[in-house]
């Protein structure tokens, strides 16, 4: 069984049901946080049916897909500003 590299976040789950909740905290924020979920060693733990279970509560079906298309890809660390050849 390989491990997941381990990128900084702890208690993925309850950090993204919190920042869900949060009334400020914006899709591509939940989309950069859900990356990050995924790739960390917790991923395999995360009950993935509540968290997105309280993406589509907050915002919609349509967010859910977006925030994990987003999340997927990395997009959701690109940078209007940024140039996007290097």
């Amino acid at each position: 069984m390989s491990q997941r590299p381990f990128h900084g976040l702890a208690c993925c789950e309850s950090t993204l049901l919190h920042e869900i909740a949060e009334p400020d905290v914006t899709r591509k924020s939940v989309a950069m946080t859900y990356r990050l979920a995924m790739e960390s060693s917790e991923c395999d733990r995360i009950d993935w049916a509540k968290v997105n279970a309280a993406i589509i509560a907050r915002w919609s079906p349509s967010a859910l897909q977006w925030i994990k298309k987003q999340a997927w890809s990395g997009k959701c660390f690109e940078r209007k500003d940024e140039p996007t050849d290097a």
